[in-house]
């Protein structure tokens, strides 16, 4: 706790003074671009990870960047959803996994996890990524069978994205674009699904036009 409060202590005398006009208007009311959806894995800073500054990303964080489908039950996930898309009306939505997940590794093995009960039905919402994994992925080695684990549940996760009345009627409205992200720990790179292909190719590759628009702008200004 000692690191941690020093950090505090730093931030309040160096940090915020630097941004200073950044948090004043940022009291005033939030307006993201982007619902983050992320594991809660401490290896993940979605910060630094996208260079986004307070008030740019709304974020939500689970074990296995996970989305229940929708029910009447109230949950975290469900009402933070809606609250995001109903209420702040954000246009983008990203679900980023990430390789070395820990809860990916027990979904391949929900019956071990006896003496974690919750985390055992939790990842049960995986359970149809874990399947298709088990089913087209036979023949590969763990680790490139684990990738494809990774890729299928984000896949999952954003089909359950769309079960949520918020979302499909922001969807329908074309008020609103899915991601699905996948973060690599040790090399840094980041893949994106490609809808259209149904493929996974680098983030450069997937946002080309958008990047190329975003630096024209930048020159031109």
């Amino acid at each position: 706790m000692p690191h941690f409060a020093q950090g505090v202590v730093k931030f309040q005398r160096e940090v915020f003074p630097e941004k200073a006009e950044l948090f004043e208007r940022l009291a005033t009311g939030q307006s993201p671009e982007a619902l983050f959806i992320t594991c809660s894995d401490s290896r993940i800073e979605t910060a630094m990870l996208t260079q986004t500054d307070p008030g740019e990303l709304f974020i939500c964080r689970n074990a296995g960047n996970i989305v229940p489908p929708h029910t009447n039950q109230t949950g975290g996930m469900t009402a933070s959803i809606e609250f995001a898309i109903g209420a702040l009306k954000i246009p983008h939505i990203v679900i980023c996994g990430h390789t070395e997940c820990g809860a990916m590794k027990g979904a391949m093995n929900r019956a071990g996890l006896t003496t974690l009960p919750h985390v055992r039905e939790w990842l049960g919402y995986s359970q149809g990524a874990v399947d298709i994994t088990e089913a087209m992925g036979a023949g590969l080695d763990p680790e490139a069978k684990m990738r494809m684990l990774l890729e299928q549940n984000v896949i999952l996760q954003l089909q359950h994205l769309k079960t949520h009345p918020t979302v499909a009627v922001a969807l329908a409205q074309k008020a609103l674009t899915l991601h699905g992200w996948v973060y690599d720990i040790k090399t840094g790179e980041v893949s994106a699904y490609d809808e259209a292909s149904m493929s996974w190719v680098s983030v450069e590759e997937r946002y080309a036009a958008d990047l190329a628009g975003s630096m024209l702008h930048s020159h031109a200004c």
